[in-house]
This record gives C-alpha cells, structure tokens and sequence, in this order.
C-alpha cells in the first residue's frame, strides 16, 4: 500500500529545488559582489580627490584645478524643474483616471499604454525631446528643454506610482465622506489624496533618483560635456553630473579616470539622500495619518 503512494520523482524533485536554489543564491551573490567591488574601486580612486575645491572649482582641462561645481549645480536645476513639470502631470493624471475616468476600453487602452512608456528606452525620449523642445519649440539646449525631456521619462512611472497610491485608499473612506455630503473633489482633496502622499511623494522621488542618473536623453538635446560656469536661469546651457563623468571617464588620462570617481561619489551620496528623503517621508506621513 506504501508503495502505491511512493513517488520516485520526488527526491529527482527536491534535487532539482535544491540546485535552482543555489543557481539564484549564486546570482544574487555575484551581483552583490560586483557591486561591492565596483564601490571599493571607485571610493580608492575618488576620495583623495573629494575636497571643498573639488565641490567648489568649475570643470577645467588642468586636473589639480578641475570641479564639478557647475555639473551639480545644473543636476540641482534639472530636478527642480523635472520635479516641478512631473508631478502636477502625473498626479492629475492618476486622479483622472482612478477617480473620473470611465471604466471603458478606451481607458483600459490608455492605461496600458501609459504602462507601455514605463519601458520604452530612454534614448528614444532624447530624440523626442530633441525635435520637440529644442527645434520645435526654440528652446535650444538649455536646462528647460532637459528638464522637459526628462519629466516625458519619469511621467509614466509617477502616473502609474500615484494611480497605486489613490488605489490603495479603502474604497469605505470615500463612501463615508459622500455619506456626510462631501462632493467627489472634496473627497479626493480632503481625504484620498492625504492618505495616498506618502505613496505619491516615494514613487515621485524615486523616480527623479532614476533621471539624474540618465545621460542618453541629455546627450541627444545637446547637453554640453565642459561648461566652465553653472545655469543662472533655465534658458541657460547646462552640464549635470552623469554628462560630467562621462566626459571625465572618456579622457585618456589616469588623473581624470580618478576625476571621474569621485563624481561618481558625488552622485551616489546624492541618490542615497533623496532615497533616504522618500523614506523619511512616507514614514513621516504614516505616522500623521
């Protein structure tokens, strides 16, 4: 009767779990240590290099003189106006579509486009942002039409971060507030949207810390790889950090190499602050609520 019931598929089973567990644990494992590598690499050759001057100087030829004074003050002005373009956007847009939008085919088909755009290439947001900003608009190579460029790349993932935030919001909230005669806008201003910040603000940060990362877009509008002064007003030329290192890294000397690893060290302390930001946010506003 025992026999009946024995499997000898089972232990080939468990060995075949066992090995596929190992494969991943390996995975993760030579991931971790890459990067573990990567990072100790890049801080030997970039800390002797991290000094005041070094955040103070602007770009120059001559290493011992050269900074990245102008490269974070154009990242600064690139988030600002990103940030300041992509959230009202993505946010109206995800209230649109959760909370007014019929639930029809054709809202179903915009979604999943806007889903689609969370994908596409961010090259192929350059060449947009190229014929649309720069030429079509006039705009010229300045920080507006980058940071225009920018805010279409993080556009769908704020939209799609909001619409999951507004989702999340349990549906008896907003039928209490009809039940005491609020309006549909006095619902979501007073008690959706409130609820749903924290997720809102995290998506939104996270998604800016993926832009000040990208190059591809802002070498396709043009943005310069050595600007010797910062951005005064968003018509202005501009560098960022990732267009600096690139150009540091491209050089065939052993000092710029090293240039180009404390930038590196610049960038990551910056994408760690506005990380930590979102965490401290969503937190913050948890604890309120």
């Amino acid at each position: 009767m025992s026999e009946a019931f024995f499997d000898p598929r089972k232990k080939q089973r468990e060995r075949r779990g066992r090995i596929f567990r190992w494969l991943c644990l390996s995975a993760v494992w030579f991931a971790a240590g890459s990067l573990v590598i990567l990072l100790v690499k890049v801080t030997a050759d970039g800390m002797p290099w991290l000094s005041w001057d070094f955040l103070r100087n602007d770009p120059s030829r001559i290493p011992a003189r050269a900074g990245i004074r102008s490269a974070i003050l154009g990242t600064l002005w690139m988030m600002a106006l990103t940030a300041f373009t992509s959230f009202p956007l993505g946010v109206g847009a995800a209230i649109y579509l959760e909370e007014y939008a019929p639930r029809h085919w054709s809202t179903r088909l915009l979604q999943t486009n806007i889903a689609n755009l969370a994908g596409v290439p961010s090259i192929v947001y350059g060449i947009l942002g190229l014929t649309v900003f720069v030429r079509a608009f006039a705009l010229g190579r300045s920080v507006l039409a980058g940071a225009l460029t920018l805010s279409l790349l993080v556009l769908p993932v704020v939209i799609i971060a909001a619409q999951e935030a507004i989702r999340a919001v349990p549906r008896s909230l907003r039928e209490a507030s009809y039940g005491l005669g609020a309006t549909r806008w006095q619902t979501i201003r007073h008690h959706v949207l409130p609820v749903a910040l924290p997720g809102i603000l995290t998506g939104t940060i996270l998604s800016l810390s993926r832009a000040i990362g990208e190059t591809a877009p802002l070498i396709m509008i043009g943005a310069l790889t050595f600007i010797a002064f910062p951005p005064r007003s968003p018509m202005d030329p501009f560098t960022v950090l990732p267009i600096q290192i690139f150009n540091w890294a491209a050089k065939p000397q052993a000092e710029f190499h090293e240039l180009a690893a404390g930038a590196i060290i610049v960038l990551l302390v910056i994408l760690l602050l506005m990380n930590a930001t979102a965490i401290l946010l969503r937190n913050r506003y948890r604890r309120e609520l």
